[in-house]
């Protein structure tokens, strides 16, 4: 797939699943769907009426978790599959043995920098669920880089346990393919987690996410499903990469044929796969075993372009052949680049680079019927149903939201027990209130206050550094003070005025703050 972001301009690539699945689910009757998404959703499923699926194939995009700006997964408003794949976790370049995301955060520093761990905890509260991806394009994966494998095995469970995880997902390139060794230490150390989670009485569901052409999985592709089998991995599925098939010279025309032809004959390499080790699979059997990632919009193939209308036509053959499940690379890009870029062949991570609504991909594969979209266009984030007086300063990670304050873009508060953070600068504006539309609300909704969140530490300096505020001073503009083991400066000539407790701190206060406060962005103090 293409690469996981290194920042705000660069290309990526998908692979993840999502709910928790079971073959013998695979082979329920489909549930009728009574919710959808928007008018676009209605016109897709009418598209897909009518086809008799043999399993209930189900929606999971994909999410670069580092890419700037930070996309809102956790909202069913910019997720209509509810369900989403978060890539991708690959090894510390300081520290080959230590998971990161995206190799720029560890887990904890997108605990806070991401908020990931809140973000993760919303999502499940609002019917929703994760599925960790790990590797990509770029950057080493773990088990390449990490060649202990005790370590390779703690590294990999530290992940699943942080976000108890019950489905992950390997996409394998490069040098994560091509090599032997790192094949046998990461199915290893699978094995281990998936049989030390279901000791525990919890399910670990394992996903390999590999490159594709329309003739099906490369050799290294066959070998490293084999390599993880053999290695005593419970193997759910595979997840294929329908993109970038052809060169710039030759690219793929009808990109939805060539996916449909790249699963048809990974599906008989998988049913010759496990004959061989002594399991047969008939064709409904193979097909559940099988997902795929298209690279929506245009793919890092000049000339290849996968649009809504193949979309479309893969949904279809989604349901008629039994896929398990359909991701997008990515809800990072569902959305048109704009009328600077028209009729340009554009690569992007944050747009599709052809004419589109917004979401419009997302709505196309949040049709399928194996888990129920948003019931409408408008359904938002369940809000936890508490009081103001829950919200106990000493207890959050972020100040309490004030009506009189003057909140700038990024600044994060609490309020009635959960995180909010301002889209744009607002004053007065009730976080809790939900609003029809989410460019309707300057505050976006992170997660719930957790119950060991505590009111964060400033940093500030020594004590003694500065001489206490007095009231019967007479402060100058640049004069420096200590308040309650805060320092502030003085903006002009005050008297009597006491240094602001209260965050953020107001244009109209003498008193400016030498030092962050939790949840301000840079530049806002």
């Amino acid at each position: 797939m293409p690469a996981a972001s290194e920042g705000a301009a660069t290309t990526a690539a998908p692979e993840g699943p999502t709910e928790r699945l079971s073959l013998v689910r695979l082979a329920i009757v489909v549930l009728v769907v009574v919710a959808v998404v928007g008018a676009g959703v209605v016109s897709v499923r009418r598209a897909v009426a009518g086809v008799p699926p043999r399993a209930r194939s189900w929606s999971v995009p994909y999410v670069d978790v580092t890419l700037t700006p930070t996309y809102q997964f956790q909202d069913p408003q910019t997720n209509p599959s509810r369900d989403v794949a978060l890539a991708f976790v690959v090894a510390d370049p300081t520290s080959p043995c230590r998971p990161s995301w995206g190799g720029h955060d560890t887990l904890d520093e997108a605990a806070d920098r991401l908020e990931l761990d809140r973000r993760i905890a919303q999502l499940r509260a609002a019917g929703g669920d994760a599925v960790v991806s790990f590797g990509g394009r770029d950057n080493q994966e773990l088990a390449v880089a990490c060649t202990d494998q005790s370590a390779l095995t703690d590294a990999y469970r530290s992940v699943v346990e942080r976000y108890d995880a019950t489905m992950i997902d390997l996409d394998l390139e490069g040098d994560a393919l091509s090599d032997p060794a790192a094949m046998q230490r990461r199915a290893a150390a699978l094995s281990t987690v998936q049989q030390e989670r279901r000791g525990a009485g919890k399910a670990l569901d394992v996903w390999l996410t590999l490159p594709v052409a329309p003739s099906g999985l490369t050799e290294e592709g066959t070998a490293a499903v084999e390599a993880t089998v053999d290695g005593g991995v419970d193997l759910l599925g595979v997840n294929v990469m329908t993109m970038n098939f052809a060169t710039a010279q030759h690219p793929t025309q009808d990109m939805s044929s060539a996916a449909q032809a790249a699963v048809d004959a990974t599906a008989r390499q998988l049913r010759e796969l496990y004959r061989r080790r002594g399991t047969r699979l008939d064709d409904a059997q193979a097909y559940a075993r099988i997902g795929a990632t298209p690279m929506i919009g245009q793919n890092d193939v000049d000339g290849e372009v996968f649009t809504v209308d193949d979309a479309q036509a893969f949904a279809r053959f989604a349901q008629q052949r039994g896929l398990s499940r359909v991701s997008m690379w990515s809800l990072n890009r569902d959305q048109a680049c704009g009328a600077t870029f028209a009729d340009v062949a554009v690569h992007s991570n944050t747009c599709s680079g052809v004419a589109q609504q917004p979401l419009a991909f997302a709505q196309v594969f949040a049709a399928l019927p194996g888990r129920a979209p948003s019931a409408s266009a408008t359904d938002a984030i369940v809000v936890p149903d508490r009081s103001p007086s829950s919200d106990d300063p000493a207890r959050s990670p972020y100040p309490v939201w004030r009506p009189t304050a003057q909140y700038p873009e990024g600044y994060k508060v609490v309020w009635h027990g959960s995180v909010y953070q301002a889209k744009w600068f607002n004053q007065g504006a009730d976080p809790s209130i939900a609003a029809a539309n989410p460019w309707e609300t300057p505050w976006a909704l992170i997660g719930p206050v957790g119950p060991d969140d505590v009111a964060p530490t400033i940093t500030t300096v020594p004590a003694g550094t500065y001489a206490s505020w007095s009231p019967t001073a007479l402060y100058q503009r640049g004069d420096r003070v200590d308040f309650d083991g805060l320092p502030y400066e003085a903006r002009w000539s005050t008297k009597g005025d006491a240094p602001s407790t209260l965050f953020p701190v107001g244009a109209e206060s003498p008193w400016e703050p030498l030092f962050t406060v939790p949840g301000e962005p840079p530049g806002a103090g």
